[in-house]
């Protein structure tokens, strides 16, 4: 499938992958739109990719999907590819007291958030020749890293979603695709993981979107840039030494 000419929405686009997506899929000559919950980095991403499109949503909340969906269909009738990526990544220690709601906000948008954005858009999709559906999962959820335990549940939990819906949806015009990134320069990859990631190198955001787009162009189903296809192809050939290594990332920072 030719990403050109396509009217394409991404969730989690005023920053990092998304962005950076949305700025690539723009150069190819697409109708782009990003959604964030942040008006002010909406904006700014606006002044960084002209021509973008923006739609201030929360990933997490049913209410404001089906808001979305009406305001985008609306305006975009001819939308034909949907990226899931909107996420969050904490430093999650279990062993200390959570909040029952603040402990599961992982699920709600990276999980949550996308199963209910397919619901939703689904049925516009299937009246499109050759609609997409990409699902933003990551290497970690081949192999979890236990610093950030419910991160890496949504996003295995992504991956087989992903799986289950390419089937039922294999006699439809709809595509779904995996783009599962390692470690990759944005500021979810930094954020609350400076000590541990510090002097470790990541995928720069520009060279994993490249291998993105190249990897939908191709057709491939699953796209496991660098670091990714190794995990994935340790969870089978040695899962428990993969998990062990991974374990010992933070491993101090987090003793009980």
């Amino acid at each position: 499938m030719k990403l050109k000419g396509k009217t394409i929405l991404i969730t989690g686009g005023s920053s990092g992958i998304g962005l950076e997506l949305a700025k690539r899929l723009l150069e190819r000559g697409n109708v782009v739109m990003v959604t964030g919950r942040d008006q002010e980095k909406l904006d700014a991403a606006r002044k960084a990719a002209p021509g973008l499109h923006v739609f201030q949503s929360e990933a997490s909340d049913p209410a404001a999907i089906i808001a979305l969906r009406d305001a985008v269909l609306a305006k975009f009738a001819a939308l034909d590819v949907l990226v899931n990526n909107a996420g969050i990544m904490r430093n999650l220690n279990l062993n200390q007291e959570r909040d029952l709601l603040d402990v599961t906000r992982e699920i709600e948008t990276n999980l949550n958030g996308p199963v209910r954005m397919v619901q939703a858009f689904l049925p516009h999709l299937k009246s499109r020749k050759d609609a997409l559906i990409v699902n933003v999962s990551s290497g970690l959820a081949f192999v979890p890293m236990p610093i950030s335990p419910i991160y890496c549940a949504t996003k295995a939990a992504i991956h087989s979603f992903s799986q289950s819906l390419r089937a039922q949806l294999a006699n439809t015009s709809v595509t779904v695709i995996e783009l599962a990134p390692p470690g990759t320069e944005t500021p979810l990859f930094r954020g609350e993981f400076e000590k541990e990631y510090q002097g470790q190198k990541a995928m720069s955001v520009q060279v994993l979107v490249g291998k993105a787009i190249n990897g939908i162009e191709a057709g491939k189903l699953e796209i496991r840039p660098g670091l990714s296809n190794v995990l994935k192809a340790m969870s089978r050939l040695a899962p428990s030494f993969m998990f062990k290594q991974l374990a010992k990332v933070g491993a101090t920072t987090q003793a009980a």
